[in-house]
């Protein structure tokens, strides 16, 4: 698949079969969220995938908006260590937004559906996370992607809106 073409076929799936992923598709998404752009090269990006069924169930009962049927979770995590000093307080928001977007793309190029559920900056899904996880201190709770073979068929779309661009020639 061209990469445009996985970017429209990236769409949010709310229904997965009852298929599990095998570890090779898991480890080249997250060879993709790797690869992403960070300030500074910083990469502060961290990831837990999450496959056990008593853990699974705890995650997506973080609110209503969590609690799908997938049978693995990868959740995205910034690694907040050092980012005063280095004066990149916010920027590990972007730089783990931009992981989160290479799993979707990547999972839509190999067939798979996700879905994108926020957790950070909502304290109290981050707090539960944390508490789940039993994260270190200096992990914060950023996404949680429910993945897997899609139970829902959609057509790749496209949102483009000129009513949201200025050129500026």
């Amino acid at each position: 698949m061209e990469t445009k073409d996985a970017m429209l076929a990236r769409r949010s799936v709310r229904v997965f079969k009852d298929i599990d992923v095998p570890k090779e598709i898991i480890d080249e998404l997250l060879k993709s969220a790797m690869a992403a752009p960070s300030a500074l090269n910083r990469q502060p990006w961290f990831f837990y995938v999450i496959k056990d069924k008593e853990t699974l169930e705890k995650v997506k009962k973080i609110s209503h908006y969590t609690d799908k049927n997938s049978n693995l979770i990868i959740m995205v995590c910034g690694d907040i260590t050092g980012l005063n000093p280095l004066n990149l307080n916010d920027f590990w928001i972007q730089d783990v937004s931009a992981a989160v977007e290479n799993i979707l793309v990547s999972a839509a190029d190999m067939g798979l559906g996700s879905l994108w559920c926020g957790v950070y900056p909502k304290m109290e899904r981050v707090n539960a996370i944390k508490t789940i996880l039993k994260t270190p201190k200096n992990i914060m709770p950023f996404a949680l992607i429910h993945l897997g073979y899609p139970g829902e068929n959609k057509a790749p779309r496209t949102q483009y809106d000129e009513s949201k661009i200025v050129y500026i020639e």
